[in-house]
């Protein structure tokens, strides 16, 4: 199959289950900031980072891409995605998040003292995750765009998943993780 269908040219696009939408509508646009916050991402893997951070990075983007399917799939779908045994974010994946959290402030000493300015320490990788780090509150923004009571826990780790990113950038800066 060619990525390139032609299907987009009239301003649809497809979700999950063949529905059809307006490239504007809420879900599009979720996912949209979901992948950008994806490709941000890699780009923090590819910027030298330690075999550790890499991993952290590669488990988010895995989890991004099942928090992406659930928000491509309609309302009345969502079993069908289920039915389907796609991946999709469940309260564990907030919970590992709560728990990088409380590695890195409780064990590592990381905390906020203050907002940060982006890049002034000179680590590039940690200014990549502060970029990833304001994708991933505008992804959470756009996900309230969208009605839809099943996408709870998907809100909640990218809410969850900023607090991270921050924490890893300011990690990043001190100690070079």
């Amino acid at each position: 199959m060619s990525i390139s269908t032609r299907r987009g040219d009239s301003g649809e696009t497809d979700l999950l289950f063949s529905k059809r939408v307006p490239k504007n509508h809420p879900r599009v646009a979720c996912c949209g900031a979901v992948d950008e916050l994806n490709a941000q991402l890699g780009v923090v893997r590819a910027a030298e980072v330690s075999e550790e951070l890499s991993e952290c990075i590669d488990s988010i983007q895995s989890r991004l891409v099942g928090l992406m399917g659930e928000v491509a799939t309609d309302t009345d779908d969502h079993q069908k995605y289920q039915e389907k045994g796609y991946q999709g974010i469940a309260e564990a994946d907030v919970e590992w998040l709560d728990s990088i959290v409380r590695e890195l402030e409780e064990e590592k000493g990381h905390r906020f003292r203050g907002w940060s300015r982006p890049g002034k320490a000179g680590a590039l990788a940690g200014a990549y995750l502060d970029v990833a780090r304001t994708t991933s509150r505008r992804a959470e923004l756009a996900s309230w765009e969208i009605d839809d009571e099943y996408l709870t826990i998907a809100r909640q780790f990218l809410n969850r998943l900023s607090d991270v990113l921050w924490l890893l950038a300011r990690a990043r800066e001190a100690d070079g993780v």
